[in-house]
């Protein structure tokens, strides 16, 4: 798999469009999505902006975006990038900027299947009956990577199943196979607090699937077209709000392990990273022109 190239020309900031007081944003169900969402929304409240959040499939994200019904999505994660690239080449959706790099994103097993040699895509096959010869995946329209190396019997995987359910589904199947020492084989990604739950390896030869180092990307800020023209102040910020991989785990951690919700966890960690998120408010102001430092403070003690 290549990298595909986007449209990364950065966004002309000008004067704000009057009709632009509200940012309206979607989510899939991911938990890293929520707590960048709920982030990115804590800040433009305390901007003086509105927003709210839809929980969309990936697929209707885009239609949404293109057809400005959505104006910000912060989960373009690589697996998008091939299988909604018209949207970019037509310019029905931009990109605002990075807002997490070197992620990782590939298939993974539990490390005791690893320890009995199943540590390549290539292994795989061999021991497709202890597998039942399925691939434990996300939601529909996530699955696009997977999908097409069973399609195209790479990896000898031709005739095996992707199951499709969510996040949560997934990782429940992981945890119940863990628990009986079964073999699964699943997507595994990073920044995720899987990566501390479970004694699990990434499976190496699969640059031709997710791309080199495990599938390491950038996540990137998209929006709907005209929403840096429209708000040009938003716009900034969100093209300038960027994650360190340990604010997501820490953040993720608390959502997962201790049910706080993803507020709760997003306005914690943003205390716990104050200079991080002052960072982001380079050349930014209120809704209404004043300086956006002084209004977020208070948000930060």
């Amino acid at each position: 798999m290549l990298a595909i190239a986007l449209p990364l020309a950065g966004p002309s900031w000008g004067q704000e469009n009057e009709a632009c007081t509200s940012i309206h944003f979607a989510e899939t169900g991911w938990t890293d999505l929520a707590l960048t969402t709920e982030t990115a929304r804590l800040v433009l409240t305390a901007l003086g902006y509105e927003t709210q959040s839809d929980m969309l499939g990936m697929g209707v994200i885009y239609e949404s975006l293109g057809s400005g019904d959505i104006d910000a999505f912060l989960g373009n994660w690589p697996l998008a990038q091939v299988e909604f690239q018209p949207y970019y080449e037509r310019k029905a959706v931009i990109v605002l900027g990075s807002n997490l790099e070197n992620t990782k994103f590939t298939l993974a097993v539990p490390s005791y299947v690893a320890q009995a040699g199943v540590t390549s895509f290539d292994d795989l096959a061999a021991h497709a009956e202890k597998f039942g010869s399925k691939i434990y995946g996300i939601e529909p329209g996530s699955n696009s990577y997977i999908l097409d190396m069973v399609a195209g019997g790479r990896h000898g995987m031709a005739g095996w199943d992707v199951i499709e359910s969510s996040e949560q589904g997934m990782l429940a199947q992981v945890e119940s196979a863990v628990n009986q020492k079964d073999w699964i084989v699943f997507l595994g990604w990073a920044p995720h607090p899987m990566n501390s739950h479970f004694d699990m390896t990434y499976l190496s030869g699969g640059d031709d699937v997710f791309g080199p180092n495990f599938g390491a990307d950038t996540v990137r800020t998209v929006a709907r077209p005209k929403f840096d023209s429209d708000c040009p102040n938003a716009a900034k910020l969100l093209a300038q709000i960027k994650f360190t991989m340990e604010f997501e785990n820490a953040g993720m951690a608390r959502i997962l392990d201790d049910e706080l919700p993803a507020s709760d966890a997003a306005l914690e960690m943003m205390r716990k990273n104050p200079d991080l998120v002052y960072g982001w408010l380079d050349g930014v102001t209120t809704r209404d022109g004043q300086p956006a430092r002084a209004a977020v403070e208070p948000l930060l003690k």
